[in-house]
């Protein structure tokens, strides 16, 4: 489970979240400029909270009263960026073998390629191995980023607008295939996104963070019956 309980400022808006994964995915979804990324990005690592904690299984990965705070690579949380962070000049394998690579001390190449390949095959892009990311269509590139994610055999997962790419066909499948899969590994994992059909697909709690705030969390069926904002009316319609 992946427990969150913070705050920090970032410029003019300050932070303050508490929610955990323990019910399944949790979606965190708000207005543009509520912090959604940024949220994100402190549960990571990548940006420091002024107060609270982060644990994960029990673990701390951030206690500011015990002056607890891992670095990124040492809190074993797969993270998918926004428009899926690939890098054009490498092959599909290849993006994925790179997660492995920044691993200390990073497996054998024949290994690394073996479960890049082995991921891919998962995911369904076993034909595509060799190809590099403009060669793809969308849901392609999302899957090499969640494989690229998967690597390095994370304990939590964190999603970045995972859907923002797509046309809306696609949308519809990748959301149940991301679903079904996310079922399947039982990972916490938090996925952000400001679509309401996208919470209501993948999210067995939703957190709604408005100005810094979550200002309501529960299940979808919960948010609806009982708004407690004029955003969480309007999401739920």
């Amino acid at each position: 489970m992946l427990r969150v309980d913070l705050a920090g400022r970032i410029g003019p808006l300050l932070l303050e979240a508490s929610f955990d994964t323990s019910r399944g995915p949790v979606v965190l979804t708000g207005p543009n400029g509520s912090g959604k990324t940024s949220l994100l990005l402190m549960i990571l690592g990548v940006i420091a909270p002024e107060r609270g904690e982060v644990s994960l299984d029990g673990t701390p990965l951030f206690d500011a009263q015990a002056g607890v705070n891992l670095a990124v690579e040492e809190r074993a949380i797969g993270y998918v960026p926004q428009h899926y962070g690939l890098f054009p000049h490498l092959t599909a394998a290849q993006n994925v073998e790179f997660s492995l690579e920044c691993q200390k001390p990073a497996p054998p190449r024949a290994e690394r390629r073996e479960r890049a390949r082995s991921l891919l095959a998962e995911l369904g892009l076993a034909g595509l191995a060799e190809q590099r990311p403009h060669a793809l269509s969308a849901g392609e590139r999302q899957r090499v980023a969640l494989a690229r994610a998967f690597a390095s055999s994370p304990k939590a997962l964190l999603l970045d607008e995972p859907f923002a790419a797509l046309d809306i066909g696609t949308r519809r499948q990748v959301r149940v295939f991301l679903r079904d899969y996310l079922e399947r590994l039982s990972l916490p994992t938090i996925v952000v996104s400001h679509d309401a059909e996208d919470a209501r697909a993948v999210g067995r709690h939703i957190a709604v963070l408005e100005a810094g705030r979550v200002v309501q969390s529960g299940s979808w069926q919960e948010l609806s019956m009982s708004p407690a904002t004029a955003f969480v009316r309007e999401l739920t319609l």
